[in-house]
This record gives C-alpha cells, sequence and structure tokens, in this order.
C-alpha cells in the first residue's frame, strides 16, 4: 500500500510514500509524519493506492501516523485543495500552515502529555446569568427567518448601516440553527484581531451555555492549538476568529458569517495570498450551508453580486432602537484656519464635546508625529535607509522610522546635507494631534491608539476598556478606531487627511476611502443622541465626499462600478499579478520580461501588460516590480495560468535567476 502525501512544499503533486509493516493503511486525511529529505515532516494523507508510478528504490516508508487525532474532513480537503488551484501554490502549502502550531512539525516524545493537556483546557462558557438578548425590530427578524428558513447554499449580503444591529442578526440565526442541530458548530469571522475580544464577549453573553473558542494570530501557540483540536473533535459550537479561522477543522459545520466582509484584512499579505471571504463562500458552496456578508459598506464585487441576484440582498436601513444618523458636515479648508491640523469649526465641536460630557472620537490614519522631517535651506527630507520612501518622525524617541520595514534612526541633530539645524516636521501623524489637542484642549483627558501605544500584548484591549468606561474625553487614532467598536458616549468625529486617498493612484481607493469614512462616522452616536461628524477637506465638492455627507452608500457605488465598467476593471474583468524582488531592479525586470515571452507563447486569453516597478519599488534593500495578467472572465485567467505558470517555472529551474517571485490571483493593489 502506498500512501499520497501533502507537505509544505512547492510540489505540484503529492508525493508517494510506502506504508510499512506494523502501521495500519492510513485513512484519507490522516496526519503523519513522513521522511523529506535530511528531516522528518508533517504531512497529511489525501489518498491510497496499491501500485506507484515510482521505482521501489525511491519511495520512502511512512514515518508514523498520528492516529491520536482523528483525519480531516473530505470538505477540509476539497476546500485546501480548491484554494491551492485557484491561488496556484501547491496542495501542501495551503494545507500544512491551516493546522494549528502544535501540528506543523513532528510530534516529540511528550505529544501525548501535550494532548492531554489541551483537551483538557477549559472551552469559554459564560456560567454567570446574563442579560436576556435584545429584541429584534421588523427588519431585524425578516433577515434572520430568510437566512435560516432556507436550507442549502445560499449567499446572503446583509446590507446595513452602521448601528443598525447586524450582530444581533448573526447571533440570532447562530442561535437558532444551535437549536435545530445540538452537534452543529458555527463560524463567525471577524477582520481584525483586536475586534475579537468584544466580539467574542458579546456571543459567549448570548449563548451562556455554548462552548465557544476563538482562533487568531495573536495567541499563544497552546491557546491556539486548543481552540483548533476543540473544533476539530466537535466540543467548541461557535468559533470566532480572524482570517487563519476560515481553514480551521469544523467537521459539523451549519453557518458561516464573514463581518466586515469588505475589509481589507481578510486578503493575506504573506504566504498564500488567499481571500478568506471567498474561501468562505467557497466552504459554504461545499458544505452546502447558508453564508452571511455583512457590511455597511459591501465591496464592490460583493455588491454587483447583489444587484445581479447572484447574492441574496437583506437590508437593514435604520439604526436600532430608532438612533438618528450622525450629521455630517464637510469643513472647507480652502476657508478655515488650521491651528495645529484642527479647523475653528472642529475646535468649537470639541469644546462643546468636552463641556458636555460627551466623547469625541478623531481619525487620522497616519501614526508617528509627522510623515517627514524637512530642511528648509537645502531640501533635504527624512528618508528611509532601506526603502524609497520617507521615514516618519516619531518624537515620543526622538526617531525615524520606517512603517514598511521597521528601520530606524535617531532624529539629526542638523541637516545631513547642508548642516543646518532649523529642520522641521512636516504634516501630521497621531502623535502630533495628540499634542495639539492637549494644548487647545486644557484638561481634557485625552488618548491615542495606534500601532505604537498597542505593542504590548493586552494594550489594545487595555485601552479600548478605558475609553468604554468613560476615562477618556478625546480618542485619537488610526483604522484601529474606526471599526466595529460599539463606543456608546461618542458624539462627535473629527476626520483629518482624507485627502491623501482622494487622490490615490489606486484604482481602489475611492472604494477604500469610503467604506474607512463610513465606518468611523458609525462610532458617533450610537446611544441615540445627536452626533456630529466633521470631516476636513480642500475638496468640499468631490462627488465621493459628497455621497458620504448623504450617507448614500448606493449612488457612490452605482457610479464606481460604472467607471470600473467603462474602464475595464475588476470585478468587470479578472487580475493576476505577478512580482518579482531582487537587490537590483534590473534583474527583477528582465526576469518579467522574460516571463511576459513565455506568455506569449503559451497563447490563451489572457492580456499581459508590459512589467513595470511597483509604486513603492524598494522595500527593505529589495526592489520589486510587477507584470499584470489579464482575462474577461475567471476561468480564462485560470486556464492561462496553469499552463503559463508551469512553463514559468521549467525555465526558473533551467536557468535560476537571482529573484525572488511570487503569483498574486486577484489583486488588492495594483
Amino acid at each position: 500500500m502506498f500512501a499520497q502525501v501533502v507537505v509544505d512544499l512547492a510540489i505540484e503533486q503529492p508525493l508517494d510514500y510506502a506504508v510499512p509493516p506494523g502501521i495500519s493503511d492510513p485513512s484519507r486525511g490522516q496526519l503523519c509524519v513522513v521522511p523529506l529529505g535530511r528531516r522528518s515532516c508533517m504531512g497529511v494523507c489525501v489518498g491510497s493506492s496499491g501500485s506507484s508510478a515510482l521505482s521501489p528504490s525511491r519511495i520512502r516508508p511512512v514515518s508514523s501516523l498520528v492516529e491520536q487525532i482523528g483525519p480531516l474532513t473530505p470538505g477540509w480537503l476539497e476546500l485546501t485543495r480548491f484554494a491551492a488551484d485557484y491561488y496556484q501554490h501547491s496542495w501542501g502549502e495551503v494545507a500544512i500552515p491551516a493546522l494549528p502550531p502544535l501540528l506543523r512539525s513532528p510530534p516529540g516524545q511528550r505529544f501525548e502529555s501535550v494532548l492531554r493537556r489541551l483537551r483538557a483546557e477549559k472551552i469559554g462558557c459564560e456560567r454567570t446569568p446574563t442579560s436576556p438578548p435584545p429584541l429584534l425590530n421588523a427588519e431585524q427578524q425578516a433577515a434572520v427567518e430568510a437566512v435560516t428558513g432556507q436550507p442549502g447554499f445560499s449567499p446572503t449580503l446583509l446590507f446595513g448601516v452602521t448601528g443598525s444591529g447586524k450582530t444581533a442578526v448573526y447571533l440570532e440565526s447562530i442561535s437558532k440553527l444551535v437549536k435545530q442541530d445540538p452537534a452543529g458548530q458555527c463560524l463567525l469571522l471577524v477582520p481584525e484581531i483586536n475586534l475579537t475580544p468584544q466580539l467574542l464577549a458579546s456571543v459567549r453573553a448570548y449563548f451562556p451555555d455554548v462552548p465557544v473558542v476563538s482562533m487568531h494570530s495573536g495567541l499563544p501557540d497552546r491557546e491556539r492549538s486548543a481552540a483548533w483540536l476543540a473544533a476539530h473533535e466537535g466540543r467548541a459550537r461557535i468559533v470566532v476568529g480572524t482570517r487563519l479561522a476560515v481553514l480551521a477543522s469544523l467537521p459539523k459545520l451549519r453557518m458561516i458569517v464573514v463581518d466586515e466582509e469588505h475589509d481589507d484584512s481578510y486578503r493575506a499579505g504573506e504566504g498564500v495570498r488567499l481571500s478568506a471571504r471567498d474561501l468562505a463562500i467557497k466552504r459554504a458552496q461545499t458544505e452546502a450551508i447558508p453564508v452571511i456578508l455583512g457590511s455597511a459598506t459591501p465591496s464592490l464585487e460583493t455588491w454587483a453580486h447583489a444587484q445581479s441576484g447572484r447574492y441574496r440582498l437583506l437590508r437593514l436601513s435604520r439604526r436600532v432602537e430608532a438612533r438618528a444618523a450622525p450629521t455630517i458636515e464637510l469643513v472647507d479648508l480652502g476657508r478655515s484656519k488650521l491651528v495645529g491640523g484642527i479647523s475653528d469649526e472642529l475646535k468649537r465641536a470639541l469644546t462643546d464635546a468636552v463641556c458636555g460630557a460627551e466623547q469625541a472620537l478623531i481619525f487620522i490614519n497616519r501614526r508617528g508625529y509627522a510623515p517627514v522631517l524637512a530642511c528648509a535651506a537645502c531640501g533635504w527630507l527624512s528618508s528611509c535607509g532601506r526603502c524609497s520612501v520617507f521615514a516618519a518622525f516619531h518624537k515620543t524617541d526622538a526617531t525615524l522610522r520606517c512603517h514598511h520595514c521597521g528601520w530606524q534612526t535617531k532624529v539629526p541633530l542638523a541637516c545631513p546635507t547642508c548642516g543646518n539645524q532649523d529642520i522641521g516636521a512636516v504634516g501630521q501623524g497621531t502623535q502630533r494631534i495628540e499634542e495639539d489637542l492637549q494644548r487647545l484642549l486644557p484638561g481634557a483627558r485625552i488618548a491615542r491608539i495606534d500601532r505604537d501605544t498597542t505593542r504590548r500584548r493586552g494594550a489594545a484591549a487595555s485601552a479600548f476598556a478605558s475609553v468604554h468606561a468613560g476615562e477618556t474625553d478625546v480618542l485619537v487614532g488610526t483604522q484601529m478606531i474606526a471599526k466595529g467598536h460599539d463606543f456608546q458616549r461618542v458624539a462627535l468625529v473629527g476626520v483629518l487627511n482624507a485627502d491623501a486617498q482622494l487622490l490615490s493612484h489606486d484604482f481602489r481607493a475611492p472604494e477604500r476611502l469610503f467604506a474607512t469614512l463610513m465606518q468611523v462616522a458609525g462610532r458617533a452616536g450610537r446611544t441615540g443622541k445627536a452626533s456630529r461628524v466633521l470631516l476636513q477637506t480642500r475638496y468640499p465638492r468631490h462627488p465621493l465626499l459628497a455621497a458620504f455627507a448623504r450617507h448614500d452608500y448606493e449612488g457612490f457605488a452605482q457610479t464606481q462600478l460604472a467607471e470600473r465598467r467603462a474602464a475595464g476593471m475588476p470585478p468587470f474583468v479578472s487580475h493576476a499579478l505577478l512580482v518579482a524582488e531582487a537587490r537590483q531592479l534590473e534583474p527583477a525586470m528582465r526576469f518579467l520580461a522574460e516571463a511576459r515571452r513565455i506568455a506569449t507563447m503559451v497563447g490563451g486569453e489572457a492580456k499581459i501588460f508590459d512589467p513595470v516597478p511597483m509604486p513603492i519599488v524598494k522595500v527593505d534593500r529589495v526592489f520589486r516590480a510587477q507584470l499584470l495578467a489579464e482575462a474577461s472572465r475567471r476561468g480564462e485567467l485560470q486556464s492561462f495560468l496553469r499552463g503559463w505558470l508551469a512553463e514559468l517555472r521549467q525555465y526558473v529551474l533551467a536557468n535560476k535567476p537571482r529573484v525572488r517571485w511570487r503569483i498574486e490571483v486577484d489583486p488588492q493593489s495594483i
């Protein structure tokens, strides 16, 4: 008997291993330890056969089976195989990293005792009395009935304004399914780690007697492994997690929810560049179960599917408990005086909020004190020593830092070029706004939440708890404060520096900006009191900002989709991006030129563009270039990619170019 095993290696086909005497025939989905070169590694058996095409002398035996853990399900194997094929990677490159840390390397001598401890880990259940769940309004109740009343695969877009109670719909839908199937499991995905604790607490309070676990990359390895094992063995009924949880083993999965489905965080930034949202939809199709995609600002791809009828569209058109949406005002910076980046109108509004014992939120998506230091005498600008970007000024420790590679250095005492000692900060970041607000609002309790203030584990949860407890008057922050948080006392939101994205070259920038603005505006007025959003801009007549001021996502989406259709951009075409990296730009460009030549030889329906340097051409001393492939349909693109990449891999094996390369299917940035 021979076992076909996938390992975490870029090998197109599963490897054949002999099943030696003394080892039972492995089941499909069985974890096993196999030799690979001079080392042992973890693998997954994906099939078996009584013969092999290889010579017996080339076939090595399976070292051992991990029989203490049951096999992975056929549905899980199908999902990981699909992901590997779609994103043009080997099966093992998807399957093995999807396992918990405990199972990615061969088990040691203490494996049995480690497993016993993991199985003994307490699975989260709220055993204390909880308040009764809130009553659903008519729209929410209709949404629950629609989701749970139709068995089988039914992708649903829950399009609800911020504060409309989408979470309550998720929880009540899960509740109905949990009651219908006492062994059923549900998966609830959130885009970011800092949203997980808040949602996890809500889920556990809603389901006091149901085992709930969390899965995200910020957990210790032991806790992640225990959660995965509890889900794999069916002991955990509800899993709340970030994108890595979409590939968790859930043998009795009955529903998937993707909250804030539009969020870029669902897209992996390294390894296999997969989309957790798209895989959640595929998993629901494979398992024949419902999937809910929730958002106040759906991705344009999702919105187009909902408009075409491919997805069912359910609306939550008003905030719960008749809470009014905030009034949105555009502050024209051409007519308003700025003091420390704050307009007169915003300063007055902040003063009124603080004096009225209300909270205010200031959003600026730029951390640090200032994005750059400059010399007025010679024009020197602080730049990263490794990247083709500016180094940001961080005043708290007097450093210049690159937000791309992490390089940092002390701020020079004088201009490195001309010796001028009068070098100054240009622009604003969260640190500078925090400092300016302390001067403009003496006595106000001002807090800042960004990546710099939340590096320590638990710091983000502690900071948000302080805001929820009313211990902060004005909160300054980046994207971290914009999404998902249910701030009960925020009556004012100020938005700074939104114009930077209005001028971006990226065709997705308007969509991302509109979503961010709607999300951050949604933090205001969640208790029903009158609330305001002030957005400072030099382009108050811009159509995007006008749509934002009207809370008009549908009008914005219609305009954007029309522009994309006319320009031949996603979702009306499909893209793949070949990225090459090298120590100099020329080898990367030369490799892509050769890749383009190979593409023309392969032929097919795809259009191949010329290679170009990436917008940020150098990151951490590595130069980067890109080559775009485009097709009118996904099937055409996939067919082309299979032939093209097979030939490209042969070229790489034969010529060994000194470049690193990768393929990104459905890239989010071009």
